[in-house]
């Protein structure tokens, strides 16, 4: 434990992009609530993440981790969590399959409420207004009653991130996980095109290998991972008077744990060094993401990792590279080659979606697939030639049949956008999108498996 962090020392540094509550008192009164209630994750859970990023760090396994750009809780049905399991469990299927990889699965949900945004009011029609920071703050309906901040809303989002979880336990642990279950697994609307064929056809090869394994005496029964899956929440520690409340001394190790999430992540925006974002995090012991741009200062980063990572303990420290398609080029290789021969412990992770972000010119926010694929596939030779272990993935997606993102076996153009735009936030990869990324990840790893194999042979 940090013996000079406290649970609220983060309340003595700025804090970028942090809500201003009209009710203060009312506001106590909630967070007191909240910090009664019941524990969403639980500690052991988050070491068990950690030792399997560990893994990833090691070069022995590959992190998915996705979901929504922000939760909503119009949106809330058990339908639309059902499929973003689906999907991510497909994905994670054609990974393993694919490259004979491990896949951690790390959701984006069952708590990823709060967005930083660029602009802290929003005009029309001369009208402005604080802007939707999030459910979990205010509503996007634009009136001013709407969009005052309102502390009850942090009840609404406990309670709908403990339900959320309590469904995915289910789907993990309760059978419809088990890989006999994997052509029950396909989406109903992605009903055609090259991925769906190419998974049918891992399906049948996959049940195959368990008929076989299963006359050997290996089923489900007796095998834990082929019935069951480890399945991890995580969202960005972005609204800490919440993540403060959520925060408790694990009675196993005596260490504080931040309960809402297996993991937390802080945004690209909110990472400074001497600020409240990283003051949080640096004192509580679940794994720890770290949005990484193109304006990011080498030295500052050796700096954040030291403050979060003091003992440099592998799979605590997890950097997402979020630069774009146009820079990732330039910005990546310098920070790869410092970090590495600072000699820091860190799961490399791609963010293909919010560097790639752009307007239609019917006014939509946008992001072109072909341009996500160009930054996934830059950022696994870019390791490649650093001789260092593209770990991992971090998208926005979801298993609706939406129309948010351009381009795919689908085809979806920037006409087609308006058709189901449904996000409160960024664009989202659709199922079909997913499902197509996966396949051409799962060529990337496979290629980088080879050359770890053949380099540890040397």
């Amino acid at each position: 434990m940090n013996k000079d962090w406290k649970l609220s020392s983060w309340k003595n540094k700025p804090a970028k992009h942090l809500p201003i509550y009209k009710d203060e008192a009312a506001l106590e009164s909630v967070l007191k609530k909240i910090s009664r209630y019941p524990p969403l994750v639980f500690a052991g859970e988050a070491r068990n993440l950690e030792k399997q990023l560990a893994e990833v760090v090691n070069g022995r396994a590959f992190l998915l981790q996705g979901g929504d750009c922000a939760e909503s809780f119009t949106e809330f049905n058990p339908n639309n969590i059902r499929d973003l399991f689906k999907v991510i469990l497909q994905m994670s299927v054609v990974l393993t399959f694919g490259a004979s990889c491990p896949v951690v699965k790390v959701g984006r949900i069952a708590g990823q409420f709060a967005k930083p945004r660029s602009q802290e009011t929003e005009v029309k029609n001369d009208i402005s207004l604080p802007s939707y920071k999030g459910d979990i703050i205010n509503k996007i309906d634009f009136d001013e009653n709407s969009r005052e901040s309102n502390p009850q809303r942090l009840i609404q989002a406990y309670n709908q991130s403990a339900a959320t979880l309590n469904l995915l336990r289910a789907f993990a642990q309760g059978g419809f996980a088990n890989l006999k279950q994997i052509h029950q697994w396909n989406l109903n609307y992605v009903d055609e095109g090259q991925s769906k064929e190419k998974f049918e056809e891992m399906a049948k090869r996959i049940n195959e290998c368990l008929i076989f394994m299963e006359a050997c005496g290996i089923n489900d029964q007796n095998v834990r991972q082929m019935s069951e899956t480890d399945f991890f929440t995580s969202h960005e520690a972005l609204l800490l008077p919440f993540e403060e409340a959520m925060t408790r001394i694990d009675s196993t190790t005596g260490r504080w744990y931040d309960v809402s999430a297996h993991m937390l992540w802080v945004g690209d925006r909110t990472r400074q060094l001497d600020g409240a974002h990283v003051e949080f995090v640096r004192g509580i012991s679940n794994p720890i993401g770290i949005k990484v741009g193109p304006t990011t200062n080498t030295d500052e980063l050796v700096k954040i990792i030291d403050t979060i990572n003091p003992n440099n303990t592998e799979g605590r420290m997890t950097l997402i590279c979020r630069m774009g398609a146009e820079k990732i080029s330039s910005k990546l290789p310098p920070l790869i080659s410092s970090i590495s021969k600072e000699g820091k412990k860190v799961v490399w992770a791609c963010d293909p979606m919010h560097g790639n972000t752009i307007k239609a010119s019917n006014g939509y926010k946008t992001r072109a697939l072909t341009n996500i694929i160009s930054e996934i596939e830059q950022f696994f030779n870019i390791h490649r030639a650093e001789g260092t272990y593209p770990g991992g993935i971090h998208i926005e997606m979801t298993g609706q049949d939406v129309t948010e993102c351009i381009g795919g076996v689908q085809e979806i153009k920037e006409s087609d956008l308006k058709s189901r735009y449904h996000t409160y936030c960024d664009p989202r990869l659709n199922a079909s999108q997913s499902l197509e990324l996966a396949f051409l990840m799962s060529e990337f790893l496979k290629e980088e498996r080879i050359r770890i194999q053949q380099t540890s042979k040397i």
